[in-house]
């Protein structure tokens, strides 16, 4: 789990945590307490329950400030994330949703069902019959042309890279009962035979769609770092078998990262330094701590 921090000049990991395996009390010889030398106090975790845990705590700690919050669609089912991401106030989403989620356009109305169990009177929480709800793709579907709006998210090496984006909002089905109300945000490509990408998103509801639209370009600078992390810098070239050896190799990787933008930016690819010369003359003569990060 390796969470990203986005700024207008450059994307790099901040933090890091191990998503422990789930060892069956069954089958002890697979216990990675003692296979892998894991720590005692980390305990298996889902992904989702990782990035829940590590949102709170940099909300809590207020050392690293931020506004926005983008994940994929592993996140976006996780009661325990969205709850998390509700704790933290002020703070903006976006996260992808599979194409099965379900959804009310209007929050439907509940009413209390009496029933008897073992004798025992009970009641439990019910939608009206008439108020099924509908899973996302039906929803995007059903929107007419004049809801969608041909926006360009990026330049690629090609030409420019067009969606087309439209916006409802919606309540989602938790258990069967309405649930959060949110923005459901829909992309689809330009063509006969489009794709599409969902996601909801607990921006107002007074939110611009051209801020919904930066926020689902933003997941791909975090594919770039990962790209260029395992290309570059042997992310995933390593053949740990120890959970401090995974870590420190993980943790170098990420520094070598952070190294290297900060070079980028301090020295740009081809302005000229103080001194009239290129940053390929800094390489070739050998760079000083001063040089760096003076």
């Amino acid at each position: 789990m390796l969470p990203h921090l986005y700024t207008p000049t450059a994307t790099f990991a901040f933090d890091i945590r191990a998503a422990i395996p789930y060892a069956p009390p069954a089958y002890p010889a697979y216990h990675q307490e003692a296979l892998y030398d894991v720590p005692d106090a980390l305990q298996f975790q889902s992904k989702p329950q990782l990035a829940a845990a590590m949102l709170q705590a940099i909300a809590q700690e207020g050392l690293l400030p931020f506004k926005y919050v983008v994940a994929d669609c592993l996140y976006g089912t996780s009661p325990t994330f969205l709850d998390a991401i509700e704790a933290c106030v002020g703070i903006t989403a976006l996260v992808a949703i599979p194409a099965e989620t379900r959804c009310w356009l209007q929050r439907p109305r509940t009413a209390d069902k009496h029933y008897r169990y073992q004798g025992e009177a009970r009641a439990k929480r019910v939608v009206e019959p008439d108020s099924a709800p509908c899973v996302v793709a039906t929803v995007a579907a059903s929107l007419p042309a004049s809801r969608w709006y041909r926006r360009k998210v990026s330049e690629g090496t090609k030409g420019p890279i067009v969606y087309e984006f439209a916006r409802q909002r919606v309540t989602l089905c938790k258990e069967g009962l309405p649930d959060r109300t949110v923005w459901l945000v829909l992309k689809r490509t330009v063509g006969a035979a489009p794709s599409y990408a969902y996601a909801i998103s607990n921006a107002p509801a007074s939110t611009p769609l051209s801020t919904l639209v930066w926020l689902s370009g933003l997941r791909w600078a975090v594919e770039q770092c990962f790209e260029e992390s395992k290309t570059e810098l042997g992310m995933a070239h390593y053949e740990v078998r120890k959970y401090a050896g995974w870590h420190h190799h993980m943790l170098t990787t990420m520094l070598a990262h952070f190294f290297l933008w900060h070079l980028k930016l301090r020295l740009g690819k081809k302005s000229p330094s103080a001194d009239g010369g290129t940053a390929a003359d800094h390489l070739e003569r050998g760079l000083t701590p001063t040089d760096v990060f003076d």
